[in-house]
Order: structure tokens, then sequence, then C-alpha cells
């Protein structure tokens, strides 16, 4: 891993070990700005290592930060799962029924909001997009992007606008 990936790691785990963080409040401790005493992070970043050298031999070879990162991706999934299986076992007998499967999974489709659309391309106000409202929106967007005004959106154009990277 990157050096930075690593401290922003290492903040992140020091910040959400109890013995090191303040008590929670409302947002994740990874989330808040909190002190944190070098002391404790070097106290966290030590048991951080401890974990990834498995072998105990002072080292941590590439297949032992694999099987550390693996254990890692692993447990986050498994308490995921948990999490998702106790918020649909709603009666709490450890086992999901048809009717709890479906009360979690079929929701109502949100009807999309387009308000802001329709105030961007209904020019006459009557609530109601004709063709030629469509393209008079949709053309001057493409003469906007169409920057040397050669007919053609050239993909440096396109990346220019915002629309590929």
């Amino acid at each position: 891993m990157q050096p930075r990936v690593l401290f922003v790691l290492a903040l992140a785990l020091a910040a959400s070990t109890p013995s090191l963080a303040q008590p929670r409040t409302s947002a994740p401790a990874s989330l808040q700005a909190q002190p944190l005493p070098r002391a404790n992070f070097i106290a966290t970043m030590d048991e951080e290592f401890r974990k990834m050298d498995s072998n105990r031999d002072g080292f941590a070879s590439h297949a032992e930060l694999e099987a550390h990162q693996h254990r890692h991706v692993v447990t986050t999934l498994e308490e995921r799962a948990r999490a998702t299986f106790a918020g649909i076992d709603s009666d709490r007998n450890g086992q999901i029924s048809m009717s709890e499967f479906l009360r979690a999974t079929a929701r109502p489709a949100k009807r999309p909001d387009v308000t802001g659309m329709m105030a961007r391309l209904d020019a006459d106000r009557d609530r109601k997009v004709t063709l030629v409202e469509y393209r008079t929106l949709t053309l001057a967007t493409f003469d906007r992007l169409d920057a040397d005004k050669d007919g053609v959106v050239s993909p440096a154009e396109q990346r220019a606008g915002g629309l590929i990277k």
C-alpha cells in the first residue's frame, strides 16, 4: 500500500479503536475530528503490524499482507451480512420468512423528480415538452461543447465538457 493510504487507514483504525477513541456520538468516530496522541497512534499501528505479521518473524511479507487484507474483507462482509440478516428478520427467530423477505426487497419504486428537467426543457411553460423545445436545449448543449465549431464534438471536447474522463 502507498504510505498515504496506510496513514489514512491508521487514523481510521486508531479513531475506531474504543480504547483509543473518545466516546462515540451520533456520527462514526472515523468521521469526527478527534485528538489522536502520537503514542496512541504508534500503539495502534504496532498492533496492526502484529496482526499482519502472522508468523511473528518481524516482517510482513506479501503473502501475509494479502492474507491480512483477505481476513479484513471477509470479516467486514460477514458483519454486513449479519446486520442485513438481523434487519430483515423482524420477528428475531433466526429465520427469514417469505413475508420478511418480501418486505425487505419489494419496495415501491420512487417516482423520479423531473421538476428541474421540465424547467430547463419547457421553454413556454405549458407543462409539455415539444420536439422543438427539446432540440433547442440539446443543440445549445452540443454547440457549447463543440468548441472549434466544426460540427463534431471530439473526444477532447467531450473531456473538456466533463462528459468523459
